[in-house]
């Protein structure tokens, strides 16, 4: 009997308890707004608990939570609220905005985030609104210039499909990567850049097909900014040194949209405008006594300038090259949604983008799914997938030595030349350059299409959770496939391939990489004065890049298969690398206002001299918070910081510098090897990066007005450099690591809102930065690289004492300094007004002042005796022209250029509908932008935003490059 009535009481209590734990926690509902309209995707969360949920598209939520439970609400933007439930079922939660940051979350390490106002280093963050909503770049990262303190962004080229280079806080390389490193989800992205092979038909650098003058798009080009939710720029090795060798640039971290809880919503934009040229450079206006100069016979000339302006045929080629106004469109539509457990992000999108010159133009196709799923309240996943195709038509442009460039041909062509087909379609030949433009614009190709496919992946599981402590498992990785197909045909109907009777250049590159990293993150709080967290874990990166190119020439008319030719030629590039490292990192937080970092890196490479040897790299941070601590009072001050931090990175040799390589020669008719003329050194080590960053941010009037103070030192130990060894060596080109280069410099920047009326909100950010370098140690003598034609047009010089950018040249009296590719400093300012709730104005302009390019561009304008101002007098009675002649050999002053600028990069004008006549659609956006718009230079290239050398260490060089061009456009939105 008692055995009966312990089983009956114990089934009424197995029985009763969840109706109890039910009873103890009920639903809470609400409605988030910032005061005029309601707020999606804020986190609310359970203080202590493991509750969590977002808000709808209506603002709404609901949670369970107990009657004296704590919610935290959280929001991109938005202070951080802490709210007392006291038994209420229904909430109405105000956000304020954060107009000084300080409440936002950043990266601390690979597991780990921390508020900004306990961030002991700087970290830029960028959000979708700032990406995309003001006036949509062409490309991804297009969309970066100017919203970065501390970066010099140039464009390789202006041709439609990107092609940008980022250098954070000025020289981390020489001959090593120069770039950051994106991070999509927890991917580590491939960025480079593969040539076409466009080298074999205008020989613009010796040695093959293959240049880094082909001006190819960078891979990162092909992220769609509508699908990001926030990039976060970590500058430096302070901050990025927990990310490994990859991340000697900076790292670029990129977090797309995720799905939220509630009703699924739909958004479907249409974005249409067009393009035209930022600037044309203007041609020589002939007379019969000019034309008479040019070479060639003077009679013959003079007698068809004086046919062709008695007929009418006067022509601007330029005008008519550059002159396009293509219409441009981008649709793109995105499903977002979830419930509690799971949450869903979809987009489809389609971009289409004409070129200014004819038959140039980018199309990119791109599809997104992002899935997060709770297991179990313990157990959380989430996947990101992303396919890519793109197709870009680039044109033929920038350096080359065979006359085959539209813009090198153009730079010798007078306006009377006759260059128009007949009526049966066929083409002249220009007498005055090697290629007739028009006709190379008609019938060649230079085509890279992409098929890619990203992949990622997020396991994030608690293993140990109580009061005061707990410890998850995350994991997270993924990889980055793509192929990548060049197509280059120049037909031999061509002016310039009466040697080579055409030629068909086919590229197939497969690219594959993959990382993951594992950690265990331990929280412990001793007390509500004190908490650690710890992280440790192992990561692993791998690169397997295969490029086959083949260069045929004598092509069958007609034909473009490398098969149909008289002659073949293949090269093969292959690749691969496997870089693994160990991280510990432990931070502590001392009564809610002091925190410390300390942390270590280890990392080894298949790149480095040993590789099995790990290379050991420190960090460490402090920041203090003056107000939260109480030794300021609040008031005046809303929070005052004081920070700093230090941390070392490195970057890996170059791919095969530790190898002297055999190479496969024909030897009376037979295959053997030869020595390579590149040495390789088999005890290269990796460059190491050590950088110490120190500043204080504090913000006044309640947050209305924040400020933000860094000062850098960044040092590159043994930098590695490819140089010539004495001639008795028996090679022609040595790696080694050369010696020490630094940089320093200071970032500044403001966040405020100036105007906070009922019906009229002014934000405002304002930046100012500027960086130096100096090499202080070179094992070898000064080297000179990067530059066109070396002392005679400009070029860069290593050398030690000296500016690491430092451009050297004829000066009149031998070789000296001429200038500087750093600028003396630059700022950048966003601002968005909003009126009456409904209109809103944003606009972002960029200032940079100082610094030089080799502007190769006019002067090739001189010598082909074309340039507008060839004719104006000048004191000593020649014309310009002939006394610019005059100097080249002696003097290149008139080559390197000062590059300042200022842009209004972005304008936007938008109106928000939030009533319309059907119920179904909640609410409309329509608006117009301008992009890159309006520029005032005294540059007299196309633009002074160039770099047609690269992604590497040479930027700043301009040879008759794609002119950049400016977009406007209408976009409309509709929120279903």
């Amino acid at each position: 009997m008692k055995q009966k009535l312990l089983y009956i009481i114990t089934w009424l209590f197995i029985t009763m308890l969840p109706l109890s734990l039910l009873a103890q926690s009920r639903a809470v509902t609400g409605t988030v707004t910032d005061g005029h309209n309601v707020v999606p995707g804020v986190t609310i969360a359970v203080k202590n608990g493991s509750q969590v949920t977002t808000t709808d598209a209506s603002g709404k939520f609901s949670i369970r939570a107990s009657d004296n439970a704590v919610l935290v609400v959280t929001a991109i933007g938005y202070k951080t609220q802490t709210i007392n439930i006291a038994g209420r079922s229904n909430l109405e939660i105000k956000l304020e905005e954060d107009v000084s940051r300080l409440d936002e979350v950043v990266v601390t390490g690979l597991a780990t985030s921390v508020k900004r106002k306990n961030l002991s280093n700087t970290v830029t963050v960028i959000g979708s609104q700032e990406l995309n909503g003001v006036a949509p770049a062409q490309t991804f990262d297009a969309a970066l210039e100017g919203k970065i303190p501390g970066a010099n962004v140039n464009a390789n080229s202006g041709a439609p499909g990107g092609g940008i280079s980022v250098k954070l806080r000025g020289v981390t390389s020489v001959f090593g990567n120069t770039q950051p490193l994106y991070i999509v989800d927890g991917v580590y992205l491939d960025n480079s850049a593969t040539s076409g092979g466009l080298n074999a038909v205008t020989l613009a650098a010796s040695g093959g097909a293959v240049s880094t003058q082909d001006n190819p798009s960078s891979r990162i080009a092909d992220l769609r900014p509508e699908d990001i939710e926030n990039i976060e720029i970590l500058k430096g090795a302070s901050a990025a040194a927990s990310y490994g060798s990859k991340a000697a640039g900076g790292v670029v971290i990129i977090t797309t949209k995720k799905g939220r809880t509630g009703k699924t919503s739909v958004t479907i934009s249409q974005d249409v405008g067009f393009s035209s040229v930022i600037k044309l450079l203007g041609t020589r206006q002939f007379t019969a006594q000019t034309a008479a100069t040019l070479p060639g016979d003077s009679a013959t000339l003079v007698n068809a300038f004086n046919a062709a302006q008695s007929s009418g045929h006067i022509y601007d080629y330029e005008k008519e090259v550059y002159g396009h106004k293509p219409l441009n469109t981008n649709t793109h539509m995105s499903m977002i949604g979830g419930t509690d457990r799971t949450g869903f992000y979809f987009s489809v999108g389609r971009e289409d983008d004409g070129g200014i010159v004819d038959r140039t133009g980018y199309n990119n196709t791109n599809v997104r799914l992002n899935l997060d799923h709770k297991l179990t309240d313990d157990i959380k996943l989430g996947l990101s997938t992303n396919y890519i195709n793109s197709s870009a038509d680039r044109g033929i442009f920038g350096n080359d030595n065979s006359g085959t460039s539209i813009g090198i041909a153009l730079s010798s062509t007078p306006n009377f030349a006759q260059l128009h087909p007949d009526a049966f379609g066929n083409y002249p030949n220009n007498p005055f350059a090697a290629s007739n433009p028009l006709q190379t614009i008609a019938l060649m190709e230079n085509n890279e299409s992409v098929n890619r496919f990203v992949m990622g992946a997020t396991l994030d599981i608690n293993l140990q959770k109580s009061n005061k402590s707990n410890t998850k498992f995350v994991a997270r990785g993924g990889f980055d496939f793509y192929n990548l197909q060049t197509n280059v045909l120049m037909p031999s109907v061509l002016q310039f391939e009466a040697i080579n009777k055409g030629q068909s250049i086919q590229g197939f590159t497969k690219n594959l990489n993959t990382n993951y990293i594992l950690s265990l993150v331990n929280t412990w709080s001793a007390s509500h004065d004190f908490a650690l967290t710890s992280s440790a874990g192992v990561t692993q990166e791998t690169g397997n890049y295969n490029n086959l190119l083949d260069v045929a020439s004598q092509v069958i008319s007609g034909q473009s298969n490398v098969d149909q030719a008289g002659s073949l030629n293949a090269t093969q590039t292959r690749t691969k690398y496997l870089n693994s490292g160990i991280f510990l990192q432990e931070e502590a937080t001392i009564v809610n206002s002091v925190t410390l970092t300390g942390g270590v890196r280890l990392d080894r490479s298949s790149n480095n001299g040993d590789v099995s040897k790990y290379y050991f790299y420190p960090k460490a941070g402090i920041s203090w918070n003056l107000t939260d601590m109480g030794i300021i009072k609040p008031g005046l001050f809303e929070s005052i910081k004081l920070r700093a931090a230090y941390g070392q990175a490195n970057n890996v040799p170059a791919y095969g510098s530790k190898f002297t390589a055999f190479n496969i020669a024909n030897i009376s008719g037979n295959p053997g090897l030869l020595v390579s003329t590149v040495e390789g050194e088999a005890g290269i080590k990796p460059e190491r990066q050590t950088e110490f960053e120190t500043g204080i941010d504090f913000s006044l009037l309640r947050g209305r007005l924040g400020f933000e103070v860094t000062y850098y030192t960044k040092d590159i130990n043994d930098f590695l450099l490819l140089t010539t060894p004495p001639p008795s060596s028996g090679f022609a080109q040595q790696w080694i690591n050369a010696g020490d280069l630094t940089n320093h410099g200071v970032e500044l920047g403001i966040n405020a809102r100036p105007v906070e009326l009922k019906n009229v909100v002014w934000n405002t950010s304002v930046n100012f930065w500027f960086n130096r370098s100096d090499v202080t140690r070179l094992l070898v003598s000064p080297i000179q690289l990067g530059g066109l034609g070396g002392v005679l047009l400009g070029t860069y010089q290593i050398e030690q004492g000296k500016s690491a950018t430092q451009i050297v040249g004829l000066n009149g009296k031998g070789v000296g300094v001429l200038g500087n590719a750093e600028p003396r400093f630059q700022m950048s300012t966003y601002n968005e007004i909003k009126f009456f709730q409904k209109w809103s104005l944003r606009f972002l302009l960029h200032w940079k002042y100082g610094g030089q390019n080799v502007d190769v561009t006019y002067l090739e304008n001189v010598f082909g005796s074309n340039s507008a101002d060839f004719d104006r007098p000048t004191p000593s009675g020649l014309p310009l022209g002939i006394t610019q002649l005059m100097k080249i050999g002696s003097d290149a002053h008139q080559t390197v250029e000062n590059s300042s600028y200022l842009r209004f990069r972005e304008i936007g004008l938008y109106y928000t509908i939030s009533k319309l006549p059907v119920s179904f659609i909640k609410s409309a956006n329509v608006g117009v932008s301008l992009h890159n718009y309006f520029t005032i230079t005294k540059y007299r290239g196309y633009d002074p935003e160039v770099s047609n050398f690269g992604t590497g260490f040479s930027s700043g060089i301009d040879v008759d490059p794609y002119p950049s061009s400016k977009q406007a456009a209408l976009h409309v939105s509709l929120n279903f």
